[in-house]
């Protein structure tokens, strides 16, 4: 296929992105498709972090170490079951072809077929409405797109940059199973690669500074996933804030915690060195985050941001849904509002944590239902899952919570429900496929109906007498 060649010199474009990760890649075909010249500036690899280093390499290392989990526990049923460590190797292999069976999607032939021109090296603001490309090419534009993302950041431990720990991008490089690692970091990505690394078969610790692992969820959601990290052998330290790196250890709470590889997994930074953001006039947050507005619009009206580097967004999802917004809102002027309240967000260890909304704690009130009462659940032997709905105070929907095998899946319709502002009878409504976990929502959501029914008992019950005693003689009797 032949690829039409970006132009150079040749009149500014209306839109320029720079990175081009899941937000960057969205604003640049979104634009395309709305017939703007567009041209796409990227300083290493094409996918950003979601390809190379975040969802798409820890979904399927997550799908190689179930496997390994299930193969593992096959003695049950009468099977001869494997014993020893994974080839991690191999696993990586896995991991490797399914980057490279998604890559093309995000490739510049792609983004040139779109109508996106493509450039490589790094970019750099000489002004407000101009940029130089690879220390040498000059670009005028009318609007431009930030969309650089952002990268691991240590914790200020000391010796823990001395010790060159691994981080979520720079784990996929490993071609031997440690064999004792040691996670810092409870959030979600720590929860996920310890759990990941135990059943491939190292000895795993996971260290949070937090009192609970996935501090920012249902405290249930958190200590059900505790329970099934220690029962595969990981060992959790929670309320234990490492004081300081040496020797191989990690010197916390309770004594040194000896580790073959170290993994800080322990937050982000937005990648804004080495833009020239002052040139461009647009200005950071105290947290070093790209300053934007309601639409987007970074302090210079000329140059919006989406995804990571806004501080907004550290889902791959959102960041796709805000560079649409802010290629639609600089080239059409149309305000795309984003309900932030109504993004999902998952947790993929097994069982899966998926949120959308309010937790129990900020809500009105919550119904919870187990999940010995979902039949799929009971069929798979997993009922130690549950679903949560948060409500307010005119009753509807504004938060869920699901613990459950696939909960991502499950949570999609309930984002819905918030996003609406759905009740619960109006969620009820829907009628769901038998037996699956979108049992749990349905149930928790019929509980709701079911209990306000019985509140009204009296009511409804008089109005039953009065009908019968109002019904007309010969209508309506059994022969």
């Amino acid at each position: 296929m032949s690829m039409r060649q970006p132009s150079r010199g040749d009149g500014a474009y209306d839109l320029v992105v720079v990175g081009g990760g899941s937000a960057g890649l969205t604003a640049a075909r979104t634009a395309a498709r709305l017939g703007a010249r567009v041209l796409l500036v990227e300083r290493d690899r094409l996918g950003g972090d979601c390809l190379w280093t975040g969802c798409v390499p820890s979904k399927a290392l997550l799908h190689v170490a179930a496997e390994v989990q299930a193969a593992r526990g096959v003695g049950r049923y009468g099977l001869r079951a494997p014993h020893g460590p994974a080839d991690l190797a191999a696993a990586m292999a896995h991991v490797e072809r399914a980057t490279a069976a998604i890559e093309p999607h995000d490739s510049a032939e792609s983004l040139y077929a779109a109508g996106v021109e493509v450039a490589h090296g790094e970019a750099v603001f000489t002004g407000p409405r101009a940029l130089r490309v690879a220390g040498e090419r000059e670009v005028a534009f009318r609007y431009a797109v930030i969309a650089t993302g952002s990268a691991p950041s240590l914790v200020p431990v000391p010796g823990l940059a001395e010790a060159d720990p691994l981080t979520s991008d720079t784990v996929w490089g490993l071609t031997e199973l440690p064999g004792r690692l040691l996670v810092l970091g409870g959030g979600p990505v720590g929860c996920e690669l310890a759990q990941a690394f135990a059943r491939l078969g190292s000895t795993v610790t996971l260290v949070e500074a937090a009192e609970r692992l996935l501090p920012r969820e249902e405290p249930r959601a958190s200590a059900l996933v505790r329970e099934r990290l220690a029962a595969e052998g990981v060992t959790v330290r929670t309320g234990c804030p490492a004081e300081r790196v040496d020797g191989g250890a990690v010197h916390a709470p309770g004594g040194p915690l000896v580790y073959d590889a170290l993994l800080a997994v322990t937050g982000r930074r937005a990648n804004t060195r080495g833009l020239g953001l002052e040139a461009a006039g647009v200005a950071l947050t105290g947290r070093g985050d790209v300053r934007v507005d309601d639409r987007l619009r970074t302090t210079n009206p000329r140059v919006y941001a989406a995804g990571d580097v806004t501080g907004r967004s550290a889902f791959t999802h959102l960041g796709g849904v805000q560079g649409a917004a802010a290629a639609a809102s600089a080239l059409l002027g149309v305000r795309r509002r984003i309900d932030y309240d109504a993004v999902p967000r998952v947790t993929y260890t097994d069982p899966e944590v998926a949120r959308v909304g309010a937790t129990s704690a900020e809500g009105a009130r919550s119904v919870t239902v187990e999940h010995d009462r979902v039949d799929r659940a009971v069929a798979d032997g997993r009922t130690d899952g549950f679903t949560c709905l948060v409500l307010d105070g005119r009753g509807r929907i504004t938060g869920a919570t699901v613990v459950a095998p696939r909960a991502g899946e499950t949570i999609a319709h309930l984002a819905t429900a918030v996003r609406l502002g759905w009740t619960p009878s109006r969620y009820a409504r829907t009628v769901h496929p038998y037996p699956g976990y979108t049992d749990g929502p349905w149930h928790a959501a019929l509980t709701d109906v079911y209990d306000r029914l019985d509140r009204a008992r009296a009511l409804t019950g008089a109005l039953l007498g009065l009908r019968r005693r109002t019904r007309p003689a010969g209508r309506g009797r059994a022969p």
